[in-house]
């Protein structure tokens, strides 16, 4: 892992986390072709990290197929054209045969599969953070409260498991998958995240409890997403997804807690925050039962 000449490990980490946080947060606020660019830049690099990782297990994913549907996506995401999803992922997975069938090399099967879920994973699940930023209702103007919440909540999601897994950490969490990570550190970091996701709420005029629960979904896909990248990189025997990123490794390594938060975020706000159609729904079908 790449440092900052001059500045230990801790050090670099806080300076490249402070700049990347400062971009990052101005493209959020700003918004728009912003955002969008800030999301292609990262997808950008982050991609090429995951067919990096797999190319080292032996899987030959094709990095320009998982480009293209990711501009594609981006442009449905831009325009907020949801119903058109299903069609570009199906065209994406055909697409993908095809690239296999007239240039595709040995393993076939892990080749195909490791496009398309580097089509999910590296590209549709983040982009679903241009959804939550543009969610708006009666009460909300936009998403920009939520999606500083979900930042704020996955913070001190690793700050909290750091400390608390530095201090109080006995029972391993996923000791063949993360060694590290402790069932103490992931409460500790529960614990921050939904005091994190409260304080905002309390701020944005949210009901506690859906600030609560909110901050739970934080925390918990927060770490399970970082748990998977790490599963992925053990797999394939890599420690960093990359080095470009001086105390952070790769993109991919300083983004993994976000991918799979962000879509659960964004479904959350937009059916139990925004509208209450789904909360609806599921009365009326148990009342329906009885």
């Amino acid at each position: 892992m790449a440092e900052i000449k001059g500045l230990n490990k801790n050090a670099t980490r806080m300076l490249t986390g402070l700049i990347m946080g400062t971009i990052a947060m101005g493209c959020i606020i700003q918004g728009k072709l912003a955002l969008v660019g800030l999301l292609l830049f990262i997808l950008y690099f982050a991609t090429k990290e995951y067919v990096q990782i797999l190319n080292h297990k032996g899987f030959y994913p094709s990095v320009k197929m998982i480009y293209i549907t990711e501009v594609l996506f981006a442009i449905i995401a831009y325009f907020q054209r949801f119903d058109l999803v299903a069609v570009a992922l199906s065209f994406s997975a055909i697409a993908t045969f095809m690239w296999i069938l007239f240039k595709g090399r040995q393993p076939y099967i892990a080749n195909v599969a490791t496009t398309v879920l580097g089509m999910v994973y590296c590209g549709w699940f983040p982009l679903h953070l241009l959804f939550l930023r543009n969610l708006e209702s009666s009460r909300f103007d936009d998403g920009l409260g939520f999606v500083v919440m979900m930042f704020i909540a996955i913070l001190l999601t690793d700050t909290g498991c750091y400390y608390a897994g530095t201090h109080f950490g006995k029972h391993k969490l996923a000791p063949v998958i993360s060694p590290n990570k402790t069932v103490e550190g992931s409460i500790g970091g529960m614990v921050c995240a939904i005091i994190g996701a409260m304080v905002i709420g309390w701020y944005l005029g949210l009901e506690w409890y859906l600030s609560f629960f909110a901050g739970l979904l934080c925390t918990i896909f927060a770490q399970i997403g970082d748990l998977s990248e790490s599963l992925i990189k053990r797999d394939a025997g890599v420690k960093d997804s990359g080095d470009i990123l001086p105390g952070h490794g790769g993109f991919l390594d300083r983004c993994d807690s976000f991918i799979l938060t962000i879509p659960v975020m964004y479904y959350f706000c937009k059916h139990f925050i925004f509208s209450n159609d789904l909360v609806f729904d599921i009365i009326t079908f148990f009342r329906g039962l009885f």
